[in-house]
């Protein structure tokens, strides 16, 4: 394809990228300060306010395993006891530092129509005593291992991204008899059931929704999430607009068919069910449909600056209906995406977003999965959000809620900064 020959349509910026040199974080000390001052009140004692400082100051340290024992012997002040029993027994709430964190990262972040991304992340772990191991699909090792899996939620705005919500899935092998000693050990709270990685998700969005602090339009996730109707509808119900990447196998209709109660043909009961009316066309694969589209149906845009040059794919837009239980469900687009090479790859959308929404907002979304990726990875790579050592439930959540935390900061400070705006 002769891309000198095409009109490329271009979408807003990207956001920047987080990339503070360990010295300009190094420099940060006194802001740290200010910062964890806002969350101060929120802990039960002094001391846990004062080790949640000291645990934000390790995290930020530019060592290279970011462990208890390590961060403690690096600190000034750092006290290996003291630092294990405030993350993996300290009785501390996450969920007031969560709805505070949601506050300043609106204050830095917030838009009108900005995204919130939903996406898991693994954590190889060898053993059987930390919580919610098991054998199950570990993304970053792109195979099936022992590992523990999070479900993340991340804002993304035009002025950055940063993680908000963090929730440990817990596999269905350990609600089972055998696995009794090992979830009383880890100390999982009685009344928590089994949940799958949307309905996980779902609770998270509701939760962030109900506090009313971080405004967003939009949701975004991949086929895990996408395939779930139950997930999809629940978006809807909390008047928020979903862009979802779908299995090829997705069904919809190009056109609303007729459904309804069949007339009681004189035998048998009467029916009560809706379904098609006779005659009317069945769903199709939007796979399918893609491959029946014409050449003049796909456009080229330009979605962001990528580190090899621009970012350049094909779009493809529909109207359609939705297929619930074998019925039309409610009224969406589709989004066809295909990259530009010789065995093109496609990725399939389905968005509940108004008819009149512009194709290149929906292009803007469609690329703005990426955020979340990124943040988990920084915050591995740079915050040691995979070198905690604690077995317990109530530690993985402490942890991951101080990376959250610590991932913001930094966000908040490259901003005031103004670093991170070439793209």
């Amino acid at each position: 394809m002769d891309l000198l020959r095409l009109e490329i349509n271009e979408i807003d910026k990207a956001p920047p990228v987080l990339d503070l040199t360990p010295e300009e974080v190094e420099a940060l000390a006194d802001e740290l300060v200010d910062y964890h001052a806002e969350f101060a009140d929120l802990y039960y004692r002094v001391e846990q306010a004062h080790w949640g400082h000291k645990y934000l100051e390790g995290l930020m340290l530019p060592i290279e395993h970011k462990a208890i024992q390590p961060m403690a012997m690096a600190l000034e002040g750092g006290n290996i006891q003291a630092m294990q029993q405030f993350i993996g027994q300290g009785r501390w709430q996450d969920e007031k530092l969560l709805q505070k964190h949601w506050q300043l990262v609106d204050e830095t972040l917030g838009e009108e129509d900005g995204a919130y991304i939903v996406d898991e992340s693994g954590f190889p772990k060898k053993g059987e005593h930390s919580v919610g191991v098991a054998r199950q699909w570990c993304g970053v090792l792109g195979k099936v291992a022992n590992c523990q899996v999070g479900v993340f939620g991340a804002y993304v705005s035009r002025q950055g991204y940063t993680l908000v919500d963090r929730r440990l899935f817990l596999p269905e092998e350990w609600f089972d008899e055998d696995h009794r000693e090992r979830w009383e050990r880890c100390g999982i709270p009685d009344e928590t059931r089994f949940q799958t990685k949307p309905e996980i998700a779902l609770g998270m969005l509701q939760d962030v929704v109900a506090h009313g602090e971080l405004g967003f339009r939009w949701v975004t996730c991949d086929e895990l999430y996408g395939r779930s109707t139950e997930f999809l509808d629940g978006v809807a119900e909390l008047n928020r607009w979903y862009f979802a990447e779908v299995p090829h196998d997705t069904r919809v209709w190009e056109t609303r068919p007729e459904a309804g109660v069949p007339e009681w043909s004189g035998r048998g009961p009467h029916p009560t069910k809706e379904r098609l009316l006779a005659g009317e066309p069945a769903s199709q694969r939007v796979d399918k449909i893609a491959a029946a589209l014409e050449p003049e149906d796909w456009r080229p845009y330009k979605i962001k600056e990528g580190s090899k040059g621009p970012m350049i794919a094909e779009f493809a837009f529909l109207r359609g209906v939705a297929v619930r239980d074998g019925l039309p469900g409610p009224d969406v687009w589709i989004v066809f995406r295909r990259s530009l090479s010789n065995d093109p790859e496609l990725k399939v959308y389905i968005s509940n977003a108004p008819s009149d929404t512009l194709t290149t907002e929906l292009v803007r979304v469609a690329g703005l999965r990426w955020p979340v990726e990124t943040a988990i990875q920084e915050s591995k790579d740079g915050l040691g959000m995979d070198d905690y050592e604690v077995r317990s439930w109530l530690g993985w959540h402490h942890h991951m809620t101080e990376c959250l935390l610590a991932h913001h900061f930094l966000v908040r400070c490259q901003k005031r900064l103004k670093k991170g705006l070439q793209h």
